[in-house]
Parts: C-alpha cells; structure tokens; sequence
C-alpha cells in the first residue's frame, strides 16, 4: 500500500490548523424518499468552499521550504486553484495558477481573492499542462497536482476520516469521481478506519471515465463531455487509479436530468448550497435505491463554490 493510515492520521493533524472540522448533517425528508438514511459531510462548508483545502494544504506543507521559496504552481479548473492559492497565501509564497477561460467566474474571482496570479488556456489538459510547465520553467514554483500526487490523496483521505468518526457503523460511503483524489482518499479511509463500510463513486453519464478506466485498468477518455458537474471533468490520475480498482465497489453513472433533480431536492429541503458535482453521489443513490434501502449512507458534498448565474439553467 502505498499512503499508510499512519500517513492519513499524520496529514488529519498537519492540516488542523488551517482547516474546518465540517458538520455532517441529516434530512428526514430525503431520508424517506431515498428509503435510506443518509449522513452528508458537507465540505461545501469548507475553507475555501471545497474539500480540495485539504489535499492542496497537506501537500503544500510537505514541501520544504528551499523548493517552494519560488511560489506554488498547479492547473485546475477552479476549487483546486483556490486550494493552491490559500496555501500559498498561508505560506507567505506567490501562487501560478493556470485555469481554462471555461471556468465558473465564482472561482476565477476567488483564486484572484487570494493572491494569486491566474493564466488563462484553452479548456483541454494539453492547453492546461503545456501552459503550466512554462510558467514553471519561468518562475521556479513548484507544481502541486490537483490529484495525481499522494500528499494531495492523502490530505483528501480526511475528509472520510471525520465522517467514519463522526458517523460510526457506515453501511456505504459514496463520492464524486472526477481525477480520483476525492474518490481514492476515501477508499482509503474507509479502507482503514471502517473495513466494513463499502464504497461507491458517483460519476456523470456525461463525463464517463472512470467506470471505463476501472473496467481496462488504464486510463481512458470518457466518450463525450456534456455535463453540468464541472467539477468531474478530468480523467484519472495514474496514481489514484490503482488504488481505485483495488478498493471502489463499483462506479455508478447518473444523467444530467437526475443530477439536477439532486440538486433540487438538496436546494429545497436541506437549504445550502452545493455545486452540481456534489450531487452525483446523491444521484446515484436514487437511482439504485435497491441496493441502499434501510443502510446508512454516507455522502461526501465536494465542494459549494456555485456560479449563481448559471443556477436558473439547471431548474428549467
């Protein structure tokens, strides 16, 4: 195995300080339209709007102080170049950070909120990788990657911690999958702190990757893009994949029409905000309820960093 529980602990203690313990909440109401009971770690209640404050802080810590003097580098559509950004700020380094001119203006202002120098590329990883490794070469940053890095899955992994210690005896744990730091932190947790508890990924239809990946064991591109779960559009990372394969019970698909039913049940009956790849997971529930009747189900909400301008498009 290569991230120890060891490391999971070690990384749930180095990040203490710079991080918030989120609530984990319940909702009677969906509870019984589910016909599960459901236990929502809600990291759109995170510093910095998103789990990625986790990974990106955790790794961040990690570098010594003689390689990272130069700055902090990465490439992310938006909540891992905040995470980056608030690292960086908290370390008293510059932060590059390279987002695709698609990204959701809620994240491109938070990134700048921060202190960071934004670039901006094509939407596509070349454009974003090709842009990046030039700045790199320029400045000296050193670059931490959105989730193909194990300090990052590692940091990632404490977000599930919290919820298997604050919600004991966990029948199913699922989470968003889009670059597999989110999904294999978790893996890993559940892994270690609760053996027993089974974990699912959430994936949209139209970013379907992952289940593919899982199936070859390589790394594949999904079919077609056309989804509202921004959040999920990256393929796998080299690193997260095998430990994806190993642990994940199964990937779940879900529509863009039951993504944004999602999201409306958790707008109106449970009054906060999340972003559309939050939901998935929640999607994937509903849509395969046999298979979580009258278990405790745990639910990682990624993140909450919503363009509010787009809001009215999912609800036509």
């Amino acid at each position: 195995m290569t991230i120890s529980k060891e490391a999971i602990v070690a990384a749930h203690q180095r990040i203490a300080p710079f991080i918030h313990r989120t609530p984990v909440l319940t909702c009677s109401t969906i509870n019984s339209f589910a016909g599960c009971e459901f236990y929502f770690k809600c990291e759109n209640l995170q510093k910095i709007g998103a789990f990625k404050i986790r990974g990106g802080m955790n790794a961040a810590l990690q570098i010594p102080e003689s390689d990272r003097k130069n700055g902090l580098a990465t490439h992310s559509s938006g909540n891992h170049a905040q995470a980056v950004a608030f690292a960086a700020r908290m370390l008293g380094v510059p932060a590059y950070i390279v987002m695709p001119e698609t990204s959701p203006k809620v994240k491109v202002e938070a990134v700048k909120g921060y202190g960071a120098e934004v670039h901006f590329c094509a939407p596509n990883q070349q454009a974003r990788e090709s842009l990046l490794n030039e700045i790199v070469e320029k400045t000296g940053a050193y670059f931490i990657h959105p989730y193909d890095n194990y300090e990052v899955i590692t940091g990632q992994a404490t977000a599930a911690k919290e919820l298997i210690e604050d919600s004991p005896d966990l029948d199913f744990i699922l989470a968003p999958v889009g670059g597999g730091g989110l999904l294999s932190g978790t893996l890993l947790s559940a892994h270690y702190f609760s053996p027993k508890t089974a974990v699912y990924a959430g994936e949209p239809e139209g970013a379907a990757d992952a289940i593919l990946s899982v199936k070859s064991g390589k790394i594949e591109k999904a079919p077609y893009i056309n989804t509202i779960a921004d959040g999920l559009l990256t393929s796998l990372g080299e690193r997260n994949l095998p430990i994806i394969r190993e642990f994940v019970k199964e990937v779940l698909l879900v529509s863009e029409d039951e993504i944004k039913a999602a999201l409306r049940i958790v707008y109106e009956r449970m009054k906060i905000i999340v972003e559309p790849s939050c939901v998935v997971p929640l999607a994937a529930v509903l849509r395969n309820r046999s298979l979580f009747e009258h278990k405790k189900v745990g639910i990682v909400f990624s993140g909450g960093n919503v363009d509010v301008t787009k809001i009215s498009s999912w609800f036509v």
